[in-house]
């Protein structure tokens, strides 16, 4: 195999990346960045500006540097420059590698076309390309039911519908697939679409520019209101006002909610209680992580998607070592499928192995109390500090509980360690809270699910 050219380092890099980073943050850091030349052992690469080079610099540097070593490992460092990228013939082609394709709508013009300007829906987006399988059954039932009782004007059974799971697990697929089977069957429905920052930003601008009453009235006449990662609301209590006082009149009206999360309403730091107890109120349905059998339906659908028919034995590789989610499993797949583009040959199993032997082969990531304080305080929307505080409050004390419980089941520190990392506490108190943790995962599904999240997040970071 010839030596990788900078394009395809770069386009490696930002795989990468995109795998682990939100699309927000992806878009924030690595958007019009690219590498502009390279020596023996280093690369130059391309900023739009001063902040985005201090970012990368401190930030990602490890990352990237880990990122491009897969393909060039004599490459020792990176530096970085504010200016224009260079002209790279196949830069257009980097579509194909992104993995979330929220993101293609946000970078190509092609993909925007893709976007109904009204409702915010993608009409990509349907329920015939949503794969089905145990992980995902039940959402994807009550999504359809949801799609059907809509179009018929029929009483609505699961409203809100609550779908909630990890990250790149297909919630946005599943949701935006009721709108779209509503408008395909009822084109005079009213839908909309909306992420949890985007209807957060949307009220701030109403408040600020006192149209409030009019963008109430906007989402009230609704059918149908999708809200994307209604997590975003955690904390604000004006807007949890605005945001209870609208599903009201929608419900009322019998007219439906859609939210998602990438935990349950119980979960959701610093909530009030009136808004949580509408959120429980309808159908609570989660989304897993997919067995094997269903891995392997998306690696064929995806893979057919893109004009690739790969063996059986490729695919079962693939959907054997890729098993955390469907993001990660599409770049790898976009990882084969750009490297055989780039040689003009669809490659066999052996083949297959040696493209993702370095994506595969991620070396152990030793954690630490650091990483899990800011990973749990982040988790339940408070400070790093507030765990060191003598607070008493709910919202501090359970936190503070599980960051005791991961300290001690991750790290394996000491009772007494743990007490002097989180304000000087007794031992006795380390060991009362882990074994509360231990014992409440056991028997409570939403911590269980919490703790799963955090636990990813934990080992998805990097120092």
């Amino acid at each position: 195999m010839l030596p990788a050219t900078p394009e395809e380092i770069w386009k490696a890099v930002l795989c990468d990346m995109e795998l682990s980073l939100s699309k927000a943050h992806f878009t924030t850091w690595f958007k019009n960045t690219s590498i502009v030349s390279r020596d023996q052992n280093s690369v130059t690469v391309s900023v739009p500006n001063g902040f985005v080079k201090e970012w990368l610099e401190n930030k990602f540097n490890k990352q990237i540097i880990y990122s491009i070593r897969k393909l060039s490992n004599e490459i020792r460092e990176v530096r970085y420059i504010i200016g224009q990228p260079k002209p790279e013939p196949i830069r257009q082609d980097f579509s194909k590698m992104i993995v979330d394709r929220d993101l293609q709508e946000q970078t190509s013009g092609e993909q925007n076309q893709e976007i109904d300007k009204t409702t915010s829906l993608n009409k990509k987006y349907s329920f015939n390309s949503f794969i089905v399988g145990s992980a995902n059954e039940l959402a994807f039932a009550c999504a359809q039911s949801v799609s059907q009782c809509i179009v018929g004007n029929l009483p609505k059974p699961y409203n809100p519908l609550f779908i909630y799971g990890g990250v790149g697990l297909g919630k946005t697929h599943l949701v935006q697939s009721i709108g779209n089977a509503v408008l395909e069957k009822a084109p005079e429905r009213k839908v909309l679409y909306a992420s949890g920052e985007k209807m957060v930003s949307a009220i701030v601008e109403g408040i600020r520019n006192r149209t409030i009453e009019d963008l109430k009235n906007l989402y009230s006449g609704l059918d149908l209101l999708i809200i994307d990662d209604i997590q975003f609301i955690a904390g604000k209590e004006k807007m949890q006002e605005i945001v209870f006082t609208i599903f009201n009149e929608i419900h009322n009206k019998n007219r439906q909610v859609v939210m998602t999360s990438d935990r349950p309403p119980t979960a959701i730091p610093a909530i009030e209680e009136r808004l949580l107890s509408r959120l429980v109120g309808g159908m609570l349905a989660d989304i897993n992580a997919p067995d094997f059998e269903t891995r392997v339906a998306i690696l064929k659908a995806k893979s057919a998607e893109k004009g690739v028919v790969f063996s059986d034995e490729v695919l079962s590789y693939i959907g054997t070592h890729i098993q955390k989610n469907i993001r990660e499993l599409e770049g790898a797949l976009n990882r084969v499928i750009a490297l055989s583009q780039i040689y003009n040959r669809v490659p066999d199993l052996k083949e297959t192995k040696n493209i993702l032997n370095a994506y595969l082969a991620v070396p152990y990531r030793k954690t630490s109390p650091q990483i899990i304080l800011k990973t749990v305080a982040d988790f339940y929307n408070i400070s790093p500090a507030d765990l060191t505080k003598r607070s008493r409050k709910k919202e501090v004390v359970k936190p503070r509980q599980v960051a005791m419980y991961l300290l001690r089941e991750e790290i394996k520190l000491s009772f007494p360690d743990i007490g002097q990392k989180l304000g000087g506490r007794d031992h006795s108190t380390v060991i009362h809270a882990c074994e509360k943790i231990k014992r409440e995962e056991q028997a409570d599904e939403p911590l269980k699910n919490e703790l799963t999240m955090i636990r990813q997040r934990v080992y998805d970071s990097f120092e």
